[in-house]
């Protein structure tokens, strides 16, 4: 048997399968997709609140439909007391070039609240090719 050159991608060897497994296990229970929240919002019923983190002038000229707008600013115990206290948050910005999501997530951890970060946000979603909303100006 000859030996096996490493590439770059093998030159770093991989965790063992139950390592793997608790890795993506624990990103899916920190994140959904662009996909997930359509399909769940398309059903009527979603078991979520969508929170668009972005400021009110981002929101009104493109969001996604369904969401709220809820500045990453302004997210407080006092605030998020409108809530159930075990209704999950899902948060977005504009996408992976900006943080108010990854801001809006830790501001709902530190209120107690569940969350998830919905990745690639607005780019991802228009990626998905979802129609976005506006608000008249």
């Amino acid at each position: 048997m000859g030996s096996r050159t490493e590439s770059r991608v093998t030159e770093t060897p991989s965790v063992p399968a139950t390592e793997a497994e608790a890795h993506f296990a624990r990103r899916l229970a920190l994140e959904t997709d662009c996909d997930d929240v359509h399909a769940a919002l398309e059903s009527g019923a979603p078991d979520f609140v969508l929170l668009d983190t972005r400021g009110p002038a981002a929101f009104a000229r493109a969001h996604v439909p369904g969401a709220q707008n809820l500045p990453h600013r302004e997210i407080t115990p006092e605030r998020m007391a409108a809530w159930a206290p075990d209704t999950l948050f899902v948060v977005y910005c504009a996408g992976p070039h900006c943080n108010a999501a990854d801001k809006a997530a830790l501001r709902l951890a530190r209120c107690g609240r569940p969350v998830k970060l919905m990745i690639g946000g607005v780019t991802g979603w228009q990626d998905e090719g979802f129609a976005l909303a506006s608000w008249p100006t």
